[in-house]
């Protein structure tokens, strides 16, 4: 680690690398799992799907000492109306990159070409409400958002679990800038996501935020005013939050 400081309440960590960052944050969450599971006998989590997680995601899974019978797990966005066997799709993205490597107790995942959209955001938030947040892996956006909470959208007082949201077009030229899409028109141009408290319900929050695109979004995170004008900034409330980050995405602070 080049250096740890805190941000309010947020605890951010600066690596040497994007591996070495990936690495290190894998290892706080395989403590933070195995913490949980010495008080309970299950741990739910929350995984966020980006090639920005590429690292930790690949860590978890190859940690063997983690218990994963007896941990469900859910993702935190879906495009809506996107093929359900498209690449893109955060459910096969986090199938691909995690499910797929590890027998989970249970992998629940939103349903983005659901016929009842509003009765999809019921049972998801059923699912949640019955299994409360352990542990949230997530990222944060170009344009400050987590999940799908852009901050045109973005409500810290928010009063559902997940909704449906369009997407901000920062957001829809990241999934081309991140090499998920070819051009903008491509990209859904909505989505369900948890919410900003669905989020912050997690006991606890680790962060992982590559490249030098997020600089901007790292640097209003860490040193900005906190608000939906930059919904990452509501991690500075959180008593159990920490920020991982590295040279590039570090370079504005």
């Amino acid at each position: 680690m080049l250096k740890t400081f805190a941000a309010d309440l947020l605890q951010v960590n600066i690596y040497e690398n994007r591996s070495e960052m990936g690495k290190a944050a894998a290892a706080d969450i395989s403590d933070a799992i195995k913490r949980v599971l010495a008080e309970k006998e299950v741990c739910n989590m929350i995984f966020a799907a980006a090639p920005s997680q590429n690292e930790v995601l690949a860590s978890i899974v190859a940690d063997r000492s983690i218990d994963f019978t007896r941990i469900n797990a859910f993702h935190m966005d879906e495009y809506i109306g996107l093929p359900g066997d498209a690449p893109q799709a955060f459910g096969n993205f986090l199938r691909r990159a995690l499910f797929d490597h590890a027998p989970w107790r249970s992998v629940n995942y939103i349903n983005g070409n659901a016929a009842d959209i509003e009765a999809e955001c019921a049972r998801y938030t059923a699912l949640l409400t019955k299994y409360p947040t352990d542990i949230v892996v997530l990222g944060i956006g170009e344009n400050g958002h987590v999940a799908f909470n852009d901050p045109p959208v973005a409500d810290f007082a928010d009063p559902v679990l997940i909704k449906p949201v369009p997407l901000d077009p920062i957001c829809r030229q990241q999934q081309v800038n991140d090499g998920c899409f070819a051009s903008i028109d491509l990209v859904p141009t909505h989505a369900l996501t948890l919410t900003v408290p669905a989020l912050m319900a997690g006991k606890e929050l680790y962060c992982v935020v590559p490249a030098p695109t997020k600089a901007d979004a790292v640097a209003a995170t860490v040193n900005g005013p906190v608000g939906e004008h930059c919904p990452a900034t509501a991690m500075r409330n959180h008593p159990h939050a920490i920020l991982y980050i590295e040279p590039d995405s570090a370079a504005k602070l």
